[in-house]
């Protein structure tokens, strides 16, 4: 199925966008990067994301924080999000982040095979979700305005019998 949505990797180090862009680059999808949590939400809201890898701890708007901005807009709500952590998962921060409905917590340093694995299923169920809620706009259309299932013939000349009057 394809898509153009791309998979938006953040992190404020560059040394680990390039570890995760190398994990994920077997995968074919379009990778996009950013740096900031503000930068993530101005990628987001600028085209379509198919999924967001984000670091939960950086300097300035922090992940959970892009995570609670994406979850008020209709638009961006039901993006899959997976959140990384070089801190270790504390009770309180997988609370938080499950709370705000991401699809997974993965500390770092991530093992390449599991994050492909994770990555594309979550890429792959979320294309298909949306395949189908535009199946359905499409099939209520449908049902809106039917088309006629017998439509009247437009006249045609050479269908009218002629009258023969010798």
């Amino acid at each position: 199925m394809p898509s153009d949505a791309r998979i938006l990797i953040v992190d404020d180090h560059e040394d680990t966008l390039y570890a995760l862009e190398s994990a994920l680059a077997p995968l074919g999808h379009r990778l996009a990067r950013a740096t900031s949590g503000d930068e993530a939400l101005k990628q987001v809201l600028r085209g379509p994301v198919g999924l967001l890898l984000l670091d939960v701890r950086m300097p300035g708007v922090s992940g959970l924080d892009v995570v609670r901005y994406l979850r008020r807009l209709e638009q961006t709500q039901y993006i899959p999000v997976v959140l990384l952590t070089g801190f270790g998962l504390d009770p309180e921060l997988t609370a938080a982040a499950f709370s705000l409905g991401v699809a997974d917590l993965i500390t770092k340093p991530v093992d390449p095979w599991t994050l492909r694995t994770k990555i594309r299923y979550l890429y792959d169920a979320h294309q298909r979700h949306l395949a189908l809620e535009q199946e359905i706009r499409e099939l209520r259309a449908l049902l809106k305005d039917p088309p006629d299932p017998n439509p009247d013939p437009a006249p045609d000349s050479t269908l009218t019998p002629a009258l023969d009057r010798t």
